[in-house]
């Protein structure tokens, strides 16, 4: 087992967990040799559950024989890199949930053709670019029936360090890739588009036609400013979920786990 202890916040190999950009992380110029960083054991066993590479740990001293202690032996020639619990706060610039980091490998991305190949429900997200909000839908997606997850390029990335701990690794769990083009190319591959946006001519999401969708994409656009009009122009639908209290809108990730609900496919309908 390669542990090895570090006293300095230059040591070779730590530099993944410290000084290393997300965007440098992601390795844009060369994607095959991009790398990720997970937090906390419970969500590093779920990625390594689902086939994701390991490359290096990161652990306060005390994990290594606990927490730490499965993931370890699992892959007895990862090197793992401990100290004290001060020493890796400063490393990392942040406290360590749970004590543990993980760098892995990214994944070669696979095609919207094949992440939709067998899906009655996707969720394309377009230009949602808070962490936290995507690792939530990723969470909602997961738990709430949605086969897959396709994202624009302007949207936040799912391997994001804050976006993976906050979806409880449920990034590992559900189907996505990257979108490239608008989401009405999806009809080619069988799917009827629902667009949450508050229009005029908007159906409340509960109409019936929805639920008899054999394929549904639902669309849910960026924070501030929803979805862009030429996508909601362009969808079979446009869905509104009713609200009271005089209040517009919810939050993108709030809205998300109610579209999700409502309009999951149900065997029989």
């Amino acid at each position: 087992m390669p542990i090895v202890e570090i006293s300095s916040l230059s040591h070779p190999g730590v530099e993944v967990f410290s000084t290393l950009t997300e965007n440098q992380l992601r390795n844009r110029v060369e994607p095959g040799k991009g790398i990720f960083i997970v937090e906390s054991p419970k969500v590093i066993q779920r990625a390594l559950d689902a086939g994701y590479e390991p490359l290096s740990l990161l652990c306060e001293r005390k994990h290594v024989f606990g927490d730490a202690a499965g993931i370890i032996s699992r892959f007895p020639d990862v090197p793992v890199y401990t100290g004290s619990r001060e020493l890796l706060a400063a490393l990392t610039g942040y406290v360590l949930t749970r004590g543990v980091l993980c760098a892995m490998r990214r994944p070669m991305m696979h095609s919207v053709e094949e992440v939709c190949r067998d899906a009655r429900r996707v969720v394309v997200i377009d230009s949602v670019v808070d962490a936290t909000n995507i690792g939530a839908m990723f969470r909602s997606a997961a738990a709430l029936g949605m086969d897959a997850v396709l994202l624009t390029r302007t949207s936040c990335d799912p391997l994001n360090r804050r976006a993976v701990r906050v979806s409880m690794g449920a990034v590992f769990q559900v189907p996505w890739t990257w979108l490239d083009g608008a989401p009405g190319g999806l009809k080619k591959l069988g799917f009827r588009t629902a667009a949450m946006a508050l229009t005029d001519d908007s159906v409340s999401i509960d109409h019936p036609a929805l639920m008899c969708e054999p394929r549904l994409a639902v669309l849910m656009g960026n924070e501030g400013e929803g979805l862009p009009p030429a996508t909601i122009a362009d969808a079979d639908y446009v869905v509104r979920i009713p609200m009271a209290y005089g209040v517009d809108s919810l939050n993108v990730a709030a809205a998300a786990a109610v579209a999700f609900w409502q309009l999951r496919w149900r065997a029989g309908v």
